[in-house]
């Protein structure tokens, strides 16, 4: 299976577990809650999953690579101990509380969050000494003699031998005692990850055209040669801060994350020919309307590539666009339900003869400090981290503002609250109002170059697809989509009632 529906096995096993009775007992007893093991190439995100997951169910999380320990960090260390059978006095060997499992209570102890997820990563290269510690972790789930807490998820991830030739092949017995998962690589639900991530524009029109390059991992006579998820999004950052440092990500810069010498140097050019489109054509100027005849000239008698080229730094210009306003209307929305809340607290019987710095100041300390709980316990995803942080600033600047005007009464610095909000409402109103516009122009433009063609299918396929560019349609229409849409599922159909009677004559015939 692809990793998005690996993720949502993982994620309803956990939720599973985790499901409680009316006595406040695990539904499925903890003896019987198989640990997770998933099994994949290296570098598609299955511990950046296992992050997802935690987040999202409001859980803990202990991450750790396996091949990074050794057998006394593990299991613990040993000491002597006396114990006492029928009268006489012996030494036992006994060991102190495993690294791993001391991490865990430590996690509960910082958070307060008594239920999570235990990680390990390349469970099966663990080295020799530490295997039969990692066969007896997945059956008895346990690290030396110490007990996973109860309400903590045990997972686990290994690579497949033909990934890497130190990995062990785990026997029947342990395979009989684990929830196993089989996880490949996939573009497609790669790609749906990397546009909401932000992955750099360049590199998702690049794979594209060439979806063979987003994935590789093999032995040559050179050596071992691959290119990964994890190496095409860890290149992505880099070429956004080069780009703000005007610097050239050239092959020598590609080859060090894309390490297939034919792949990183067919990307390298690929870069130099974007950069050379983005240059020549002027995108913002075709956005805001700007239909220049050297632009459309030089585009019909262009060859395909450069043409789908453009049709991607289109996309992509417009899909920053589209980000944009999904951005304000997320931090809306928490604003929102924020200064509701403040309200309900500024406008009380209580609250109302109260000077109002005496209601916000201690209101905001409190939301900053649950924002930063939720950073430290891990408890929030990326993107919402980003979303809740701009809306804490915004507070601050109404603050400011009530301050700054001199307001004493709660009442009305509510009022200058609440004009601030609106005034929020309208920014994003016209962040909206301009996204459409350019949305409209790249359509103009588009049937002014290309008409019906298949850069046209390309462009209206890749607006329904995308995560933001289907939700602002969607939100906020488009009457030229809804027209190129219907027209190209209309053929599509006709194409597949055709491809169906070519099928039958053929079994007739």
């Amino acid at each position: 299976m692809n990793i998005k529906r690996a993720k949502e096995e993982i994620k309803d096993s956990i939720e599973s577990y985790l499901l409680k009775d009316e006595y406040g007992r695990y539904v499925i007893p903890v003896e019987s809650q198989r640990p997770l093991l998933i099994m994949g190439p290296p570098g598609i995100g299955k511990t950046a999953v296992m992050r997802q997951i935690a987040s999202q169910c409001g859980i803990g999380l202990v991450a750790y690579t396996i091949t990074h320990h050794t057998r006394q960090s593990a299991i613990g260390l040993p000491f002597i101990e006396e114990d006492t059978f029928d009268g006489e006095k012996y030494s036992v060997t006994e060991y102190t509380m495993s690294e791993i499992v001391a991490a865990v209570y430590k996690k509960i102890k910082e958070t307060g969050i008594k239920e999570g997820i235990l990680f390990i990563d390349e469970i099966n290269c663990a080295s020799e000494t530490l295997a039969p510690a990692m066969l007896q972790f997945l059956q008895y789930k346990t690290f030396g003699s110490h007990q996973i807490p109860d309400g903590w998820i045990i997972a686990a991830a290994g690579n497949p031998p033909e990934y890497n030739k130190s990995v062990r092949e785990f026997d029947i017995v342990t395979l009989d005692r684990v929830k196993k998962i089989d996880v490949e690589e996939d573009y497609g639900v790669w790609k749906e990850y990397a546009v909401k991530e932000n992955v750099h524009n360049a590199i998702i029109s690049y794979l594209d055209i060439k979806k063979e390059n987003f994935y590789c991992v093999k032995n040559t006579a050179d050596g071992k040669v691959f290119q990964t998820a994890r190496g095409w999004e860890d290149l992505s950052r880099l070429m956004y801060v080069y780009e703000t440092l005007s610097k050239e990500t050239d092959f020598d810069v590609v080859y060090q994350y894309i390490q297939n010498k034919s792949v990183a140097k067919d990307f390298a050019a690929y870069i130099e020919l974007y950069n050379k489109y983005k240059k020549d054509y002027s995108i913002p100027e075709i956005l805001e309307g700007g239909f220049k005849s050297i632009y459309t000239d030089r585009l019909r008698t262009a060859g395909f590539d450069e043409r789908l080229s453009v049709v991607e730094l289109i996309l992509g210009a417009l899909n920053d666009c589209f980000k944009k306003v999904d951005f304000a209307d997320n931090v809306l929305t928490l604003l929102q339900s924020t200064l509701k809340e403040l309200k309900s607290r500024l406008l009380s019987q209580y609250c109302a003869i109260r000077h109002p710095q005496e209601i916000t100041e201690p209101f905001f300390a409190m939301k900053q400090a649950a924002f930063d709980k939720k950073c430290k316990n891990g408890t929030i995803e990326k993107r919402d981290i980003a979303y809740e942080r701009k809306m804490l600033e915004i507070c601050d600047y109404f603050m400011l503002e009530v301050k700054k005007r001199g307001e004493t009464s709660c009442a009305g610095a509510f009022e200058i609250i609440n004009s601030l909000f609106k005034t929020e409402v309208e920014k994003r109103q016209q962040l909206i109002d301009d996204t459409s516009e350019k949305l409209d122009n790249a359509f103009g433009f588009m049937e002014m170059v290309f008409g019906h063609s298949a850069e046209m299918i390309v462009f209206v396929t890749e607006l329904n697809s995308g995560y933001y560019s289907i939700k602002f349609i969607d939100e906020n229409g488009c009457t030229k989509f809804y027209q190129y849409n219907r027209d190209l599922l209309y053929k599509e159909r006709q194409k597949n009632i055709i491809n169906d009677i070519d099928d039958l004559r053929d079994m007739l015939w």
